[in-house]
């Protein structure tokens, strides 16, 4: 592994610090919101669909392998790739790894490479203020009917609105790798791939055409739509429910349902104390599969400059011993003035 790394600061991609006057979103056009809204519907009716379809041609084990491997492999695309390489440079990785991490990522359809990192460094510098795209934090709302608005906002409604101006800053750096522009510039195919290739093997295994069919519908539509809600549910329930050990300064929370159905996405407090870790489950007990893959692609020689907090800034960051240092100075404080006084 890369010798510890110690920087909490999460990679913004631009050449110099965004200026407040950037913030400006820029409305979603109305093939976008129409895009969004196939990507999002289209999948939970693909779900009713196979669901009804169990009375008819009912499903094959071929389809339930594909759903689940279809799930992790998509999944990971977005844990290790979009997220831990691209967005906050955890790791290294030679140029084929990289192109099959980008294009499983591409897979899952939460969006273009760049469109996403972006997104995602832009969530990090303003975690949970009013210029984070997804925070269930910022409606000015309490009781039941805030939490509901904010939940459905971070959860999926964030995903119908335009994006910022600024985006490109974000991702300067990114843009600069001809691989990745080639993996962002062809989403829409590795997308479809995605939906295809699910057919293509149940076809092959099933040898009738509803058997190929079903394979789309299973491993391509509904694990779409199970990698889309678990991902979202990072950025809306991690905000709001679980445990914060650490001193991340927003509402970040550590959620063992997550940490597990997430891949290791779910320590959420984890991850905004310490971006750029590769490692987001830091105790023995957190279950991060991301992270032990990119442990055993090390073994393999296929990952490099794994970055990982160190001991000391984990303990200096814990939220109980900034809460009794932060006590400490104002009792040395309150001292001094009894003292003056």
């Amino acid at each position: 592994p890369h010798p510890h790394d110690n920087s909490d600061q999460s990679h913004t991609g631009g050449d110099e610090p965004l200026a407040h006057d950037h913030h400006a979103i820029e409305p979603a056009s109305l093939g976008t919101r129409i895009a969004a809204a196939v990507a999002i519907v289209l999948p939970p009716l693909a779900l009713i669909a196979g669901i009804a379809l169990l009375w008819g041609p009912g499903i094959a084990p071929v389809h339930l392998v594909l759903l689940i491997v279809g799930y992790i492999l998509t999944g990971l695309g977005i844990t290790i790739g979009y997220h831990r390489l691209f967005t906050h440079k955890s790791f290294e990785t030679n140029r084929i790894m990289t192109a099959v991490w980008g294009i499983l990522g591409s897979m899952a359809v939460e969006g273009a490479l760049f469109q996403w990192t972006g997104m995602h460094r832009r969530h990090h510098q303003h975690s949970d203020d009013e210029h984070d795209p997804h925070s269930p934090h910022t409606h000015g709302e309490s009781g039941v009917k805030g939490l509901l608005k904010g939940m459905w906002h971070s959860h999926v409604g964030w995903v119908f609105e335009g994006n910022p101006r600024d985006l490109e800053r974000y991702t300067v750096d990114l843009r600069k790798d001809k691989l990745l522009v080639f993996i962002d510039k062809f989403f829409l195919l590795w997308v479809a791939l995605g939906l295809i290739i699910p057919g293509v093997i149940a076809w092959a295994v099933t040898g009738t055409v509803v058997g190929g069919l079903l394979g789309v519908l299973w491993g391509g539509l509904v694990r779409v739509m199970v990698v889309h809600h678990i991902t979202w549910s990072v950025n809306s329930a991690c905000h709001i429910w679980g445990s914060q050990p650490f001193n991340s300064h927003d509402h970040s929370r550590n959620n063992p349902i997550f940490g597990v159905l997430a891949l290791g996405e779910g320590w959420h407090n984890n991850h905004h104390a310490f971006p750029t870790s590769a490692r987001h489950g830091l105790a023995w007990w957190q279950f991060d599969l991301s992270y032990i893959i990119i442990r055993a692609m090390s073994f393999l020689k296929l990952t490099r400059g794994i970055r990982l907090p160190s001991k000391d800034r984990m303990e200096a960051k814990r939220a109980g011993k900034i809460a009794k240092k932060h006590r400490r100075i104002r009792h040395a404080a309150t001292d001094r003035s009894d003292l003056a006084a």
